[in-house]
């Protein structure tokens, strides 16, 4: 069996009162909303984009989530 740890996902507000959840193992993957479950189902979609991107291309993935894409 293989554990593996998710992907945190940091959340923060701005000055503005914006809400900037972004996740930590992705850098650039961050997404602004006017409350923390808009922001943090925002940011979740946008990271699944760029792993998929990052499958198909061959790119390596984030540590949590190699076992799952180990050969």
């Amino acid at each position: 069996m293989v554990e593996i740890r998710p992907l945190q996902v940091e959340v923060d507000r701005e000055e503005d009162g914006r809400i900037l959840a972004s996740i930590p193992e992705l850098p650039g993957v961050m997404a602004y909303g006017d409350s923390e479950e808009t922001a943090v189902r925002k940011v979740k979609s946008i990271a699944l984009q760029v792993l998929a991107d990052m499958i198909e291309s061959g790119e390596d993935v984030p540590e949590p989530l190699k076992a799952l894409f180990a050969a």
